[in-house]
């Protein structure tokens, strides 16, 4: 383990997105989603080495009866326009969700409540009264954050 600021993985992640061919506010998006992650003991870097390996990244949203199927298109590149649909159409059950450990710091920006994210299906949506995240981002940003050196290094090719 080596200790990094969320900065450094911020920066880290956006340089791995970059050169894998995401551009613009998605990757910095994903970029600032994978530091949120690490801050709060997800496996951000680990769940972004494993998306850029994805061979589909897009996808266009289409509202069902039952909600959105993400066809297992990675969360780290569509959070944002899930988060947007739901900020604006309300509450969403997801369904084939792949990383969907990315849509949480979206649920906070937006002050939804947010399912069980490592369920490949769950909701999105909802009251949500409190960030139950603040203590540890707060504890990152002053001390810094452990991160698994070997998918550190991974990113940096």
């Amino acid at each position: 383990m080596m200790h990094k600021t969320m900065a450094d993985i911020t920066a880290h992640a956006l340089a791995a997105l970059q050169r894998a061919g995401v551009d613009g506010a998605v990757a910095q998006e994903a970029a600032e989603s994978c530091a949120f992650l690490e801050a709060c003991s997800y496996p951000g870097l680990r769940l972004l080495a494993e998306a850029l390996g994805d061979g589909r990244r897009d996808l266009v949203l289409v509202r069902d009866g039952m909600g959105f199927d993400l066809e297992q298109v990675s969360c780290v590149f569509i959070g944002p326009a899930v988060a947007a649909a739901v900020a604006a159409d309300g509450r969403a059950f997801l369904r084939n969700v792949r990383h969907g450990l990315y849509l949480v710091p979206h649920s906070l920006k937006i002050n939804v409540a947010i399912g069980c994210p490592v369920d490949p299906a769950f909701a999105l949506g909802g009251e949500r009264t409190k960030n139950p995240y603040a203590e540890k981002l707060q504890l990152a940003q002053q001390n810094g954050v452990a991160v698994d050196q070997s998918v550190w290094q991974s990113l940096a090719r």
